[in-house]
């Protein structure tokens, strides 16, 4: 089966609510390709290797996290920015890339998926007074330690965490934003959540978590923002008969797979195609 690119792109804005954002790149249709579209590639980030995994599957669009032209960024078409294009417009490869929106949505956004691949209960946004939260807190399903919770993080994810914090605390609030969001760590802080994860750590990230006593898990940009991108891949190619295949472009490479070990107070820890 197929869908016009038109119908595709209509049916994920109509989902997803960009123009609600006030967002540092353009969200929905990057790149123009092929008018019909019966296979779709997803990743987190457009990057040279996923676009050539997309040649490869003979994908007509490419549906990621990151896309291009953010703001502030060099305009020009040149170098990386002009190969990944060329590679796209040669295969008549359509580029939708959805970022904010995609955090924000309550059943397919980046937080969302990440909360039920973690067993948290949803119970608000980080931040309440706004109409569509970036961010979430809630509750483990079952509590523990911030030990184990790391521990769980590692196998769930495929990827290391770091934690800050003791690691016996017990943990049984947790507020999160995936990505590049430890800046919200106050703010969680504040909530009074026992623990704040989110994707990236900062060298301030350390001192505000140890002085407001909090723990803190960074579990990897990449690693946390897999899973909204898969499910909307998903669900266009549900709602549209479509084929579909999450491509994970590893970042960064190392991996402990189902490894388990423990240093101090800090814990290291492809989606098969569908039709």
């Amino acid at each position: 089966m197929s869908v016009t690119l038109k119908q595709l792109v209509s049916a994920i804005d109509i989902e997803l609510e960009p123009e609600r954002f006030n967002d540092y790149c353009p969200n929905g249709l990057q790149v123009q390709g092929s008018e019909d579209v019966s296979v779709i590639v997803s990743g987190v980030t457009a990057s040279q290797e996923l676009i050539d995994r997309a040649v490869a599957l003979n994908a007509d669009a490419v549906l990621v996290h990151h896309g291009y032209f953010w703001k502030g960024e060099d305009p020009c078409v040149v170098g990386m920015k002009y190969r990944r294009l060329k590679a796209l417009i040669e295969n008549n490869i359509s580029l939708l890339a959805y970022h904010l929106p995609l955090d924000a949505h309550p059943r397919l956004g980046n937080n969302a998926q990440l909360a039920n691949v973690l067993d948290i209960s949803i119970e608000g946004g980080l931040q309440p007074d706004a109409s569509h939260p970036i961010g979430n807190v809630g509750r483990l399903h079952n509590p523990m330690t911030a030990g184990d919770f790391s521990l769980l993080v590692a196998d769930r994810l495929h990827r290391a965490p770091l934690l800050i914090g003791a690691v016996d605390k017990m943990i049984s609030t947790v507020a999160w934003c995936t990505g590049g969001a430890q800046g919200y760590i106050e703010q969680a802080a504040a909530m009074g959540v026992d623990m704040y994860l989110s994707g990236e750590i900062s060298e301030p990230t350390t001192h505000v978590a140890r002085e407001m006593n909090i723990n803190y898990l960074a579990a990897g940009h990449h690693a946390t923002e897999r899973y909204g991108v898969m499910a909307l891949g998903e669900e266009m190619a549900q709602r549209f008969s479509l084929s579909h295949c999450f491509v994970d472009v590893d970042n960064p490479a190392f991996f402990c797979g189902g490894s388990r070990f423990l240093f101090y107070a800090v814990i290291f820890a492809e989606r098969a195609c569908s039709s």
